[in-house]
């Protein structure tokens, strides 16, 4: 059973690891997916494979922090497949240091991609969504739409050396919850995921990858090798999950299954945060 038929989907940061794992699964399910990633290649990759498959799949390229980004990533999915039905906001990624060595650049940047950038994508889909739901409700219908934020054990919990991403991990968690209550009546279903230790650039080795350029900036993502094995040693499955099971959720909360369910968070953690 196809989950998402005829649903169109925008999944942020989609060109590598969970994204591109839930831009896949999506298109699998039968939605139309708006693939996103800074580099254009690395988007039409995903957008090819997903039509290799039979499925419906169209590139948006771009940084999610760029100012004119919101509006163009709505009106591409819009124009593409006449309509928003999913958000799953998830682009990101680390930029770590200790309190004492947090610059404003890396602290602001943090708070952009993982915080201020959702919030903007919501409202430039505000047209397409709330407002058609309006007129949904007004002919006697209940048509439901889903917006899924990406957190991390980082917001909930706290992690040494992540203040910056911890700040914006869990600053979603709370526009998830306003918006929850202030669109349920909408129809409009607003979750979150919170991931643990999910194998990705952001979790492998910090020894064996290169840096990677962000704007300017040249940054060294990953976790020191020791760190990597010790966490495992944590996790009640006793291993890192994989993107594929990061992106197992995330359908459940676009799909009808979770109708019922809004203003959650639910941690995907391999039972290392409970």
């Amino acid at each position: 059973m196809k989950l998402l038929e005829g649903k169109s989907a925008i999944v942020t940061g989609s060109g590598r690891g969970i994204g591109r794992a839930i831009a896949i699964m999506f298109a699998q399910h039968g939605a139309w997916v708006v693939v996103n990633d800074l580099d254009g290649d690395v988007a039409e990759s995903v957008v090819n494979e997903i039509k290799a498959a039979g499925g419906s799949a169209v590139a948006c390229v771009g940084s999610v922090t760029a100012p004119d980004f919101p509006e163009k990533i709505a009106k591409t999915a819009a124009e593409e497949f006449g309509g928003i039905d999913i958000i799953v906001n998830n682009a990101g990624y680390t930029w770590d240091a200790v309190m004492q060595n947090l610059t404003d650049e890396m602290w602001d940047a943090m708070i952009e991609v993982h915080l201020t950038a959702p919030f903007k994508i919501v409202r430039a889909a505000m047209p397409y969504m709330r407002d058609v739901a309006k007129q949904e409700i007004a002919e006697g219908k209940r048509i439901h739409r889903k917006i899924i934020n990406v957190s991390s054990t980082s917001g909930v919990a706290g992690n040494p050396g992540q203040a910056n991403y911890a700040a914006g991990k869990m600053g979603i968690v709370g526009v998830t919850k306003t918006l929850a209550k202030e669109w349920g009546r909408f129809n409009i279903n607003v979750n979150a995921v919170a991931y643990g230790f999910i194998d990705t650039r952001l979790t492998q080795s910090k020894e064996s990858q290169t840096p990677v350029h962000v704007g300017e900036n040249e940054i060294q993502l990953g976790i020191p090798d020791t760190m990597r094995q010790m966490a495992v040693n944590f996790i009640p499955l006793g291993r890192p999950g994989t993107p594929e099971e990061a992106a197992g959720p995330v359908l459940f909360l676009a799909s009808p299954l979770s109708d019922y369910v809004t203003g959650t968070v639910m941690l995907v953690t391999g039972g290392s945060y409970m």
